[in-house]
């Protein structure tokens, strides 16, 4: 197990805005994935927002996500 259950990390950025992608580990065993977006808020300070998803809901979280997606790339002007 890694830093804080930290099993795998990723990280893109764009723009004021940076996302991270988190697989963690629980101390019961669970895997789940942490979405973090932080973002420049002033000048020294950063905003965060941040979303789970546990191992179990991730098919159907993918299946929305690649829907909305799909939706935008259809959709956009």
């Amino acid at each position: 197990m890694g830093l804080r259950g930290e099993i795998f990390s990723s990280k893109v950025t764009s723009g004021r805005r940076t996302y991270f992608f988190n697989v963690k580990e629980n101390r019961h065993g669970d895997i789940f994935l942490n979405i973090v977006e932080s973002k420049k808020n002033g000048i020294s300070g950063f905003e965060r927002h941040s979303l789970i998803v546990f191992e179990e809901d991730l098919h159907n979280f993918l299946k929305g996500f690649d829907q909305a997606v799909d939706f935008i790339r259809k959709n956009r002007s």
